[in-house]
């Protein structure tokens, strides 16, 4: 049975250990599937441990290379521990997508360059992230040919999301 507390255990146990990778726990799922438990785990740069230099400089995507060596750290501390029981476990770990939503300002950050489509209560702005501080994003918002920024106080977003771009505005057109 897979209980609220198993997921605490878990995130408790593998917390220490990303952190030394320079990562963080995004979201942790454990579910029962059939005979076995699936441990879903979303990991993400820790930017609060290794902030970037500035509010207007891009992160670097995650590495695929960290996330393989987070899978096998997470699996050999898994199967060492107790935390799982006897039961046999299944582990996807992944790096957050683009249709994860923007909750936190460290979502933002990593977003910087993006565009972002955000609901607040004045309507739906949608604009690219060029700056995101601790308490507000600033979005570059183009409109019929003109370009103004706007400030945006993270308890203002409703909700949030990265735009899927086929071309980036930064790249030329042939």
């Amino acid at each position: 049975m897979v209980t609220r507390s198993t997921e605490q255990d878990v995130r408790t146990l593998l917390d220490p250990a990303l952190a030394e990778l320079g990562l963080m726990v995004e979201q942790l799922t454990v579910q029962q599937v059939g005979k076995r438990r699936l441990v879903r785990l979303t990991v993400d740069t820790d930017l609060v441990t290794t902030p970037p230099a500035d509010e207007t400089t891009a992160v670097e995507p995650l590495d695929l290379d960290l996330v393989a060596d987070a899978t096998r750290r997470v699996s050999e501390l898994l199967d060492e521990s107790e935390v799982m029981g006897e039961q046999p476990y299944v582990l996807e770990v992944g790096s957050p997508g683009v249709d994860r939503l923007l909750t936190e300002p460290r979502h933002f950050r990593r977003n910087v360059g993006r565009l972002v489509k955000a609901s607040t209560p004045d309507g739906q702005v949608t604009g690219r992230v060029v700056a995101a501080g601790p308490e507000q994003v600033t979005l570059e918002v183009t409109t019929k040919g003109s370009s103004s920024t706007r400030q945006l106080a993270y308890p203002d977003i409703a909700r949030a999301q990265v735009q899927v771009e086929f071309t980036r505005a930064t790249e030329e057109k042939n």
